[in-house]
């Protein structure tokens, strides 16, 4: 290496220059003024001729040897560097390529014609990237300009260039689509392109294999044939496909083939969820045996499967007062706008399903007195979706389902023999079987509630933070829960919403209106609505029945089955509580 002058008009151009983009006429305007005043600081890089010739060809500094003649100067310093022995081109390339990065970045066209460059002298992209020092997929993702229309790549040189997304779907485009598209968004002189502009006119569909269900086999019956996105996270199935309708027909296939015994296939409608049958609920829970499933593919083209479960038959609406319907329509009625309440009715669903849920885990697992899962067992059967009907046809409400647990206890030759620990999972099997707190037919009511905060089934509720159950609360719902949770409420409901979502993800998050201990108010007046008594604890019954022993209650004619029912079941139309002596020694026998 030696530092000689030389007539800067002698040096030759090196024809592996990397750097190829024009300087703008500003920075070249200053480089001349700084040569003119003080000459050239840095001297530029030269090496020897090697195919027979005696001059120099430059390594580097091309603009400015350039500039030196434009100043009119006739020698200037070079430093000479000794031409490599093994391949000098491609070294002296890669050199070239070097020191233009180390100096000042490349853009990335200038770095993708010094690639192809090399490549074309015999450099593999690892040799490459282990010299640059960049990843080999940078390399590959560079590679990708070669599929770039000519006229875009000046148009990036010169500084203008889109986004990596945007780079990715044009250079995916065949040549014609992106000729076409340019004549159409070519900018003006000094203007810059319109890339998202260009990048849409482009844009294909695309379904990637990580979202397909159907493998090889059903690929390539429809003509699937992945390509590798080389822009996409490193740590994911970038191959993807644009043939849109070849990869929905696979999925359709695939769920046809792998339909549940109870499931269906359901389309979806504009915004992308799925149709359900007609009245159908969806569950948030677990499912049970008796539940749908539904398959049906998402804006994606995936897969996606969710239950629901069809309504029990209606029940005729009773009426209020003469003339008007529990709706409030009728002659005389008041429209009267009622507020919000604080939970939807999707959100009451919802919280049926968590505590059924929650409710059957706390009878599986939780640890439970003997003397408290008796006392379960009875309250269970105080349900109001348990029903035993004795008579000539011997029908019993779910009796398939308590003959096997009841099954269990007996041994082969039809004899009660059982130990405590087969009793225990038999009366937890029944007990999970009987209590629901799921809304319609077989919701247990009160008794599931007080059988779950007896055996503290709040603690296996799920977190109730999603933005799906948060939708079902009002906005003074919300704004409590943010009270709770000290989160400060935003100005629009969806903005608090989302910060409470966003809160819980770490958070476990209970509704208060979803944990089992019922109100005192409410648990009171189900207590006195199911004890036949004027007072807690104190019975009240005729000897007769419940036919009337005052003659003024004879007077007003006789009272029927059905009225006796109802002293039963409303202790303000019972009797005014003393035992008649008949009673009272039935009683004692």
């Amino acid at each position: 290496m030696q530092i000689m002058k030389v007539d800067p008009r002698a040096l030759k151009e090196n024809p592996d220059r990397m750097r190829q983009t024009k300087s703008s006429p500003q920075a070249d305007a200053l480089m001349l003024a700084t040569i003119k005043a003080v000459g050239i600081v840095q001297p530029p890089v030269v090496a020897p001729e090697t195919d027979g010739g005696n001059g120099y060809i430059i390594d580097a500094g091309h603009r400015r040897v350039r500039l030196a003649i434009a100043a009119g100067l006739e020698e200037i310093e070079i430093l000479v560097v000794d031409a490599a022995n093994d391949n000098p081109r491609s070294w002296g390339a890669m050199r070239s390529m070097v020191e233009n990065s180390a100096r000042e970045p490349l853009n990335p066209v200038d770095q993708w014609r010094g690639i192809e460059r090399l490549v074309a002298l015999g450099w593999t992209e690892e040799a490459i990237a282990v010299a640059l020092a960049l990843p080999v997929r940078q390399i590959r993702k560079l590679r990708l300009l070669a599929n770039v229309l000519p006229a875009m790549l000046e148009q990036m040189a010169l500084g203008d260039m889109p986004s990596e997304q945007q780079l990715r779907i044009i250079a995916a485009a065949g040549q014609v689509e992106q000729k076409e598209v340019w004549k159409a968004h070519k900018p003006k002189k000094d203007d810059t392109a319109p890339w998202w502009q260009i990048a849409s006119a482009l844009t294909k569909k695309r379904m990637y294999a990580r979202d397909a269900s159907f493998g090889d086999d059903l690929a390539q019956a429809y003509g699937i044939e992945w390509v590798e996105d080389l822009f996409a996270p490193a740590d994911q199935d970038g191959r993807y496909t644009t043939n849109v309708e070849g990869f929905l027909g696979g999925q359709h296939e695939w769920m046809t083939r792998n339909l549940p015994k109870r499931g269906a296939i359901v389309e979806v409608n504009s915004w992308g969820q799925p149709e359900l049958p007609k009245k159908a609920a969806q569950v948030y829970g677990k499912p049970s045996k008796s539940d749908h499933t539904a398959l049906y593919l998402d804006r994606d083209g995936k897969v996606q499967t969710l239950h629901y479960r069809m309504p029990e038959a209606a029940k005729p609406k009773a009426t209020g007062r003469e003339g008007i319907t529990e709706s409030g329509e009728g002659v005389g009625a008041i429209d009267v706008s009622k507020p919000r309440p604080d939970v939807t009715q999707k959100g009451h669903d919802m919280i049926g399903d968590f505590r059924t849920d929650a409710l059957h885990d706390a009878l599986g697992r939780a640890p439970i007195e003997d003397d408290m899962l008796m006392a379960l067992l009875v309250l269970a059967f105080a349900g109001q979706n348990v029903r035993v009907d004795s008579g000539a046809d011997g029908t019993f409400y779910g009796g398939k389902r308590f003959s096997r647990h009841a099954g269990s206890l007996f041994d082969e030759h039809g004899k009660l023999a059982f130990d405590q620990d087969t009793l225990r999972v038999a009366v937890r099997s029944v007990l999970i079987d009987v209590l629901s707190c799921r809304r319609g037919m077989s919701n247990s009511g009160m008794v599931s509630r007080i059988a779950g905060e007896a055996i503290g089934a709040d603690e296996f509720l799920p977190n109730m933070g999603s933005e799906e159950f948060l939708l079902c609360l009002s906005r003074q719902a919300l704004e409590a829960s943010c009270a709770e949770a000290s989160v400060q409420p935003r100005p629009k409901v969806r903005e608090t919403r989302a910060a409470l979502v966003e809160h819980f993800a770490s958070e476990h998050f209970v509704h208060a209106s979803a944990r089992f201990a019922p109100p005192a108010d409410e648990l009171l007046d189900w207590i006195r609505a199911s004890s036949p008594t004027d007072t807690l604890g104190t019975a009240s019954h005729d000897d007769d029945g419940g036919q009337a022993d005052d003659p003024a209650e004879e007077q007003d004619g006789q009272i029927d089955e059905a009225a006796d029912l109802d002293d039963l079941q409303d202790p303000d139309l019972s009797d005014d509580g003393e035992h008649d002596d008949d009673f009272d020694q039935r009683a004692a026998a």
